[in-house]
């Protein structure tokens, strides 16, 4: 099974009539960065695709050039990013691009990647809607489903919480608390879903770090792409990036958008999702529970 590369999507593609039509994009489009994790140079070119193709990456570095759908079941680890895989091959910190695929309503693409990591490029998901801009948008004859809850679900651990309420609006209300960081503190921040409020309240806002708490992955080489040109760090309850925020709650904002990429790899659906201290792991443990209470209230 492969999906080439090229233009041939746009052959259904119309003219838009309807928010409920599936998208892809209208060209190819492609950049170059490095991995936040392994610090590798690594290329990946966005490319449309048919409908009903969904998200999917694909491996252009190996031989068998292996298709990864972007999935919940397909989640194979959280290690302070999201990592997609079919158990023997994967691709990670997808989050910051399937958080800006959502925003923009994009159900179809094929993601050329020719490392396992996503460019981290500044941190954000500012380049990849760049990237969406350059490559033009169009529909799809096909119809895109989205579901709608009609009971409220939860997922707890410790202080961790994630709630999805019903809602004819896809909102996200997120609760940031860090007790022993005076310079994050507690941050609050509601957001509905709008792909020109994403990218003018969200996309721009960087994925941050208290350096006393990454300094052990630092030391064993961990975190070799890192930098403060793609990332706020916080170091003795101070910014030390030397152009400081974009924004005051930067912080709560960019867990808004790391909830929106996690929460893509669920089929489209509209609720009120309530976070509170939320991260990737308990993101992905709450979009397999998500998933699966979407599929039972609609079988």
């Amino acid at each position: 099974m492969s999906f080439p590369c090229e233009l041939s999507a746009l052959k259904e593609c119309r003219v838009a009539l309807s928010p409920i039509k599936q998208r892809t994009l209208q060209r190819s489009v492609s950049a170059m960065g490095i991995g936040l994790f392994n610090g590798e140079k690594v290329s990946i070119r966005l490319c449309p695709a048919g409908a009903n193709t969904g998200i999917i990456f694909q491996r252009i570095d190996l031989p068998h050039r292996p298709l990864l759908p972007a999935r919940s079941e397909c989640v194979q680890g959280t290690p302070r990013c999201t990592v997609i895989g079919n158990g023997k091959d994967f691709v990670q910190t997808v989050e910051h691009l399937l958080a800006a695929l959502r925003a923009y309503s994009i159900d179809n693409v094929l993601i050329e990647i020719s490392s396992y990591e996503v460019p981290i490029f500044d941190g954000s998901s500012l380049h990849f809607v760049a990237m969406l801009e350059e490559a033009g948008i169009c529909e799809l004859d096909a119809e895109k489903k989205v579901f709608w809850l009609k009971t409220p679900m939860f997922w707890s651990k410790g202080d961790i919480h994630l709630i999805a309420l019903p809602s004819e609006e896809y909102r996200i209300s997120y609760t940031l608390h860090y007790p022993h960081s005076t310079t994050i503190g507690t941050q609050f921040y509601t957001f509905v879903l709008d792909q020109e409020d994403f990218k003018n309240e969200i996309a721009s806002c960087r994925t941050f770090s208290i350096y006393e708490e990454i300094a052990p992955m630092i030391e064993k080489g961990l975190i070799k792409g890192g930098s403060l040109d793609n990332a706020i760090i916080i170091k003795e309850d101070a910014v030390v990036n030397p152009d400081g925020l974009r924004y005051p709650d930067e912080m709560v904002r960019h867990k808004i958008l790391d909830l929106i990429g996690d929460l893509s790899l669920v089929p489209p659906f509209l609720a009120h999702v309530v976070a509170v201290r939320s991260g990737h792991a308990s993101n992905n443990a709450f979009a397999k529970e998500l998933f699966n209470h979407i599929k039972m209230e609609n079988s």
